[in-house]
This record gives structure tokens, sequence and C-alpha cells, in this order.
């Protein structure tokens, strides 16, 4: 059996496993930029918890969007 002191369960060295880590935590930092950035926009646009009324007020908007809907299907 091989002498496997020194090697890690991935089998690459410290220093490949280094640039791994950083180039890894680089990409995540940056796609969680992005998710807060969407999510914020996302929210701008349209919230999700409903206002003063409750959800009840969005119900005009969907009366609004199926007319719309009807006429062009119509």
């Amino acid at each position: 059996m091989a002498d496997n002191r020194g090697e890690s369960l991935s089998g690459l060295t410290e220093d490949e496993a280094q640039a791994f880590h950083r180039y890894f935590m680089q990409s995540f930092i940056i796609f969680t930029v992005i998710a807060v950035v969407a999510h914020i926009l996302a929210w701008m646009w349209r919230p999700w918890l409903p206002g003063p009324e409750g959800y009840a007020s969005l119900t005009d908007g969907v009366n609004t969007a199926l007319t719309s809907v009807q006429s062009f299907l119509a």
C-alpha cells in the first residue's frame, strides 16, 4: 500500500489548493454581489410584501392585466 502522508484527499498540492480556494472565494463573492443587486432591483420593481391594504390591493393590477390580455386574445 502506498504511503499517502502529506497528500490531501483531493490530490491537490498546498499551492494548488490555495489557488483553487482563492478563485472559488472570488467567484462566490462576485456571484453573491450580483444576486444581492438582482434582489434589490426586483424588490424595487415589485415588492414581495403587500402594502397597507394587504394582498387585496394586488387585485386591481391583476384585473388590469387580465383585461389587457383578453383584449389581445379577442
